[in-house]
């Protein structure tokens, strides 16, 4: 089959054919159709995350954010057949642990990221294979595209579970969400379904545009801004109730902090970058005497994708419009550069292999 391959962090993804994965005994074989190009794509490419130990290494096919056709399944699988229109969550549990077994498997003992590790080879190829497919593979609603579900692997569920599921977003409550990028706009798509509204922070005015008509009301420009932090909490009579660092840099992490109210609540999405280390100073006493809370989120369990596709179906999620363009697999290195310079917008989808 046809692959992206890393050969070094930060060097061009070789595309080369190598072999097509077979099915363990309780896993699966999907042929993907359409694979999202993430900022955490980016964070592998170019050798971060080393300090929790996901750094992928050359060989490995990145990639995390597919659907597609199931194609071959292993004899212990039950749940799953050949022929069904599946996503593949990007952290994938092994079912059993007691995370698992509580019902959060996005954060189980033994998670395999999909595309960072050895044994979980990504989908930037033709193929990919899904370890205890039972579990984690997700059958999706007649008639949505694998294009516009590729981004409900990471981004789009992530940001879902963290405003759906850890963070309480009520009705009127101003949410502000600090970089728009895929991650930043799914929030923001997101918050205003569940009733928020939603203030959108970014140094690019494109972004803020397409943060405006996902349902953005009001948008501050972190880089006119002597203080975006000071901006929003102007916007929001005194301070947000929530607000989240989409990005995983220092600055917006503290500035999401800084923008809060009394009682407010930081929801951190992004993952930090080789400059941070997963280090970030913040403002302790500040947020102990404002009873701040720092919330944690990461993927979404499986067995919650059916919120989303309700509110898909009525017309309240629509996450075919984070969908910015379509790409040939060939194109995968040059997306991954232009994020190096934040040259990317939405979602890019690969859906030519």
């Amino acid at each position: 089959m046809k692959a992206a391959v890393l050969e070094a962090h930060g060097e061009p993804l070789a595309i080369e054919e190598v072999d097509a994965p077979s099915p363990d005994p309780d896993g699966a074989v999907v042929e993907i159709e359409a694979c999202g190009i993430c900022r955490s794509d980016w964070h592998g490419w170019q050798g971060d995350w080393d300090w929790l130990g996901i750094q992928p290494q050359p060989g490995q096919i990145l990639g995390h954010e597919p659907a597609g056709t199931v194609v071959e399944v292993g004899e212990n699988v039950d749940g799953v057949r050949e022929g069904d229109h599946v996503a593949i969550p990007f952290n994938l549990g092994d079912g059993t642990c007691p995370e698992c077994r509580r019902g959060f498997s996005n954060t189980c003992e033994n998670v395999l990221p999909l595309g960072f590790l050895e044994p979980v080879q990504g989908a930037f190829a033709e193929y990919t294979h899904v370890p205890a497919a039972d579990h984690n593979l997700v059958s999706l609603p007649d008639g949505v595209s694998s294009t516009e579900m590729a981004g409900l692997g990471c981004r789009f569920m992530t940001s879902f579970h963290a405003l759906a599921h850890r963070a309480d977003v009520d009705a009127g409550d101003w949410v502000a969400v600090h970089g728009c990028g895929g991650i930043g706009l799914s929030a923001v798509h997101i918050a205003d379904a569940l009733g928020a509204n939603v203030i959108a922070v970014d140094l690019d005015d494109g972004k803020l545009e397409a943060a405006t008509e996902l349902g953005a009301v009001e948008t501050v420009n972190a880089a006119d801004a002597e203080n975006p932090a000071s901006e929003v909490k102007a916007i929001a009579d005194g301070g947000a109730a929530v607000a989240v660092d989409a990005l995983g840099i220092a600055e917006t992490c503290r500035n999401s902090v800084m923008s809060l109210g009394t009682r407010g609540q930081h929801l951190q999405i992004g993952l930090t970058t080789s400059e941070e280390e997963g280090e970030v100073a913040l403002p302790t006493d500040l947020m102990v005497m404002k009873e701040i809370e720092f919330l944690g989120s990461l993927g979404m369990p499986p067995t919650r994708y059916d919120e989303i596709f309700r509110m898909v179906a009525t017309g309240k999620l629509r996450p075919a419009e984070l969908v910015s363009e379509t790409v040939a697999l060939e194109d995968v290195s040059a997306k991954l550069e232009a994020m190096t310079g934040y040259g990317t917008s939405g979602i890019p989808v690969i859906e030519e292999f």
